[in-house]
């Protein structure tokens, strides 16, 4: 994504990369609001004790952490990508809303990561469509994330090197975030107990 969405290639098509990334950011946020509120909103039917929500998010956690450092390519996931002949059809905030929509959502294209399964579960054992959508608003917030690195850049050299220090990171990345989740989900079955 920061290869087709930065500062040089947003000027080069004659669009503002602030405002494509703030369409971006806004359907990503609220793409990822409205599956959570959905979800959220299914949970809270299922009932269910406060400890059995604390056991299924704890034992999502762990195991999605699980997966993505000891067998990631197994994560479950669709081949569809997002069109990137958007880039050159669309005006810059509808490409970034568009993609913003459909990588908030997390699941309508390539899962890279079992986490994206996690913050489902997450969002289905909030108990209420409110805490579920807030819970999928912080995920589609999330996505947005990557575009401060190269909020800087004006050279083409600047770009290739942030794109290869965050492909760099990549690895280890997976691994903090796979460790983190371990321990929220280890964290949450410990306090169930």
């Amino acid at each position: 994504m920061l290869a087709s969405i930065n500062p040089l290639g947003e000027r080069a098509r004659g669009n503002t990369w602030g405002w494509t990334v703030a369409a971006f950011s806004a359907a990503a946020v609220a793409a990822g609001a409205a599956l959570g509120a959905a979800l959220g909103a299914l949970g809270s039917l299922a009932g269910g004790l406060p400890t059995l929500r604390l056991t299924l998010l704890g034992a999502a956690a762990v195991a999605a952490g699980l997966v993505d450092v000891a067998r990631p390519r197994a994560v479950p996931t669709t081949r569809r990508q997002v069109d990137d002949r958007w880039l050159v059809r669309f005006r810059g905030w509808v490409y970034g809303a568009g993609f913003g929509a459909q990588l908030g959502a997390g699941v309508v294209t390539v899962v890279t990561s079992a986490l994206v399964y996690a913050w489902l579960v997450a969002a289905a054992v909030a108990g209420s469509a409110w805490a579920g959508a807030a819970v999928g608003a912080a995920f589609g917030a999330g996505r947005s994330l990557p575009f401060a690195l190269v909020r800087r850049v004006r050279r083409p050299e600047e770009l290739r090197a942030r794109l290869r220090a965050a492909a760099a990171w990549a690895g280890p990345g997976r691994f903090v975030a796979a460790g983190a989740s371990v321990a929220v989900g280890a964290g949450c079955l410990v306090a169930r107990w």
